[in-house]
Formats: structure tokens, C-alpha cells, sequence
């Protein structure tokens, strides 16, 4: 129970449905008496109280877990090495696979319980994982990487729902969190500035930013932390001409940002870690649809085996802002089952597709 909304109702249908509930909050940050900062953040002062006020309204019991330590080291100090390694994370999807479904599964199920309920917006059907019936809201992308003997640790009650009627629900039985702001951005930077927070860590590295076209030295930064493949704001550069300038390649050792044009940016073929996958292995090569970011729409794609246990996934439309260190997530091509996901490979490089396809 974070402390919002969905977590609060996803609790009181867990209690509806019959169910023996305990809530519990998860102390992630090492600051105990963090304070919210609007709708960043997250485990604050302020959402332990909303929860708790939360358990006692639906008459369970309601304990606060410290993982503090374990989430630092999972998933922030992950998300500054791999920023330093010229990748961009997600940590939610980190925070998904290494704390909620991986090490609360673990305490719950030693504590004699069956599943964890959470407040995503998912669904599981027969097992299997969907997307949420609220595409808005939908948050299977950051699920995508669980295996199925996690799901099977897992329930998901609001993915039938969209977030206007959970906010009714909370609103009919009076939870006081039901016009609760949802918390945005990366929950461990209270400020937003995740530039700022990696500078901090990692301290500045200046190096040139270079124009792809010509090799000219275009600018210069602080760090090759500051950017993300795709980006086209803040590069603080000079140009000759008025095109719109992309982050195309981000080389930590050198120090050096290539930025291009458009059409240097786009890329055909993407190239992933070993995959994780939400069921029954599927044989390869397969039809599917994948989506390469949290907020990205899905595109047609056929997966084939790549060296060294990964993926290659041929893409049937040319792509922008495909970043390593993000995630590759899988969905069934059906138009009928096109919302169920099987699975998901780290994006490692991205580039011209190189060959087609024969089954």
C-alpha cells in the first residue's frame, strides 16, 4: 500500500472479494522522514499516514517493510551505473522484478502468504499477462519483465477498470486519498532533476558533442549522463543549419555525444540481452508486436534468435529514440490477443535492419 489510490482500492477489493488482507508499505528510502514534494516521491511521511489510514478504514492489519537498503542497491545504484555505462534505465521495471515481485514475494510467501496484490494497471487472465482495459494507464510495460512463477505470486484487481472509476470507487467508500495526485517521474529523485542527481553521484565528466554528418565538435557537456538516444532538448549545441539535431550515440569512455539529423536516428533492427518471458517459452523465429519504452506505441515486428542467448527483432516500421538499457516488451500480434504479453529482452544496440525473415 503506497499510499494513493490505486494501492487503497486494490486493497478494498482484495478485502471484498474475501480475502485474508494485510497492507503493508514499503520503506524505500533511507530517509526516514522524507517529506512529499507534490506528486514526486514516493514512501514519505505523508503516504506511510495515507496508508495506514487506509488499512485501519478497511479493518486489516498494516505493517511498514524497510527495503531501503535492498532498493538501493537494486535499484537506484543499478540506475546510476547504467546511466555511467551510457544506457538509459527504467527503474520502475527494475523496482517490478527485484523488490515488489521478487523480494516482498519472498518475505510474504515465508510469512504463509499466497500472493501479493498490487495496485498496477494490468490483468492477469488465466495467467496470463495483459494490458490494463485503460491504455492510458496501462503499466504492463513495466511488468513485462516477470516470469510466470511470478505472476503466479501475483493479482492485479484494477486492470478491468479505468483510473476514473477507481478514483469513484475510493470516492464512494471515503478514502481520503481518492483525489490523491499520482506520483510521476523517478520516485528516489524528489526534485525531478535526474541530471542534477546523477552529477551529484557521478560528478562532472565534460566532453564534446559531435555532429554525426561532418564529425565537427558541436558543444560541449557536463557529463554523458545528461542525455538519452532520441533526445533533442537541452543539448546545447550550434549548428550550421536550422534541422533539428537527436542524441545518436552515447560513448561513456571517450566522453563523447554524436548527435545527427531525423533520418540518421531511425533504426530498423533492435538487439536485446537474453529475454525473460511470461509463459511457455515460444519457438523462435515468431510474429509479435513490441513496444522499446514505457510510453511508446507498439509496432509490428518478427523476433529471431540472436548470438549469445538474445534477441533480434526485426521492426516492420523504422523507429526513433531507441535507447540501450531500455526495455524490449512483447505482445501477442493477434488483433483478438494483441493486448497479452509475452515477454522481454534489454535493449542493447539498435541500428539499419540488416536482413529479412524467412519461416
Amino acid at each position: 500500500m503506497s499510499g494513493g489510490v490505486d494501492s487503497a482500492v486494490a486493497a478494498a477489493l482484495a478485502v471484498e472479494a474475501g480475502h485474508d488482507v494485510t497492507g503493508v508499505h514499503l520503506a524505500l528510502s533511507p530517509d526516514r522522514q522524507m517529506l512529499r514534494s507534490g506528486a514526486r516521491g514516493c514512501c514519505s511521511v505523508e503516504d506511510a499516514h495515507d496508508a495506514r489510514r487506509v488499512a485501519d478504514e478497511l479493518g486489516i492489519p498494516f505493517y511498514v517493510w524497510d527495503m531501503a537498503e535492498r532498493f538501493t542497491e537494486d535499484v537506484v545504484e543499478d540506475f546510476v551505473a547504467e546511466y555511467a555505462a551510457g544506457r538509459t534505465p527504467n527503474p520502475c521495471l527494475r523496482c517490478n522484478e527485484k523488490i515488489k515481485f521478487s523480494a516482498v514475494v519472498d518475505r510474504a510467501q515465508a510469512l504463509g502468504f499466497d500472493a501479493v496484490v498490487t495496485g498496477h494497471h494490468a490483468r492477469l487472465a488465466d495467467g496470463e499477462l495483459r494490458r490494463s482495459v485503460d491504455a492510458a494507464k496501462d503499466q504492463s510495460y513495466v511488468l513485462g519483465v516477470l516470469t510466470a512463477e511470478q505472476l503466479a505470486s501475483a493479482m492485479f484487481p484494477l486492470g478491468s477498470m479505468t483510473k476514473e472509476g477507481v478514483r469513484q470507487i475510493a470516492a464512494e467508500r471515503g478514502f481520503a486519498v481518492a483525489t490523491k495526485p499520482d506520483s510521476h517521474d523517478i520516485c528516489f529523485i524528489r526534485d525531478g532533476d535526474t541530471r542534477g542527481f546523477l552529477a551529484r553521484r557521478l560528478g562532472e565528466q565534460p566532453g564534446p558533442v559531435v555532429d554525426a554528418a561532418t564529425g565537427a565538435t558541436v558543444g560541449e557537456h557536463a557529463g554523458t549522463f545528461g542525455f538519452t538516444i532520441g533526445q533533442r532538448r537541452g543539448l546545447g549545441i550550434e549548428v550550421g543549419d536550422q534541422r533539428p539535431r537527436y542524441v545518436l550515440g552515447i560513448e561513456p569512455v571517450s566522453r563523447t555525444v554524436t548527435v545527427g539529423t531525423a533520418d540518421l536516428a531511425a533504426v530498423g533492427e533492435v538487439r536485446t540481452a537474453a529475454p525473460t518471458w511470461t509463459g511457455t517459452v515460444p519457438e523462435l523465429p515468431l510474429r509479435a508486436q513490441v513496444q522499446l519504452r514505457a510510453h511508446g506505441a507498439p509496432v509490428g515486428c518478427e523476433v529471431v534468435a540472436d548470438a549469445g542467448g538474445g534477441l533480434r527483432i526485426l521492426l516492420d516500421e523504422v523507429q526513433r529514440g531507441v535507447a540501450p538499457g531500455q526495455s524490449a516488451v512483447l505482445y501477442e500480434p493477434d488483433p483478438e490477443r494483441g493486448d497479452r504479453v509475452l515477454g522481454q529482452g534489454a535493449i542493447e544496440t539498435a541500428g539499419e535492419r540488416s536482413e529479412t525473415v524467412r519461416h
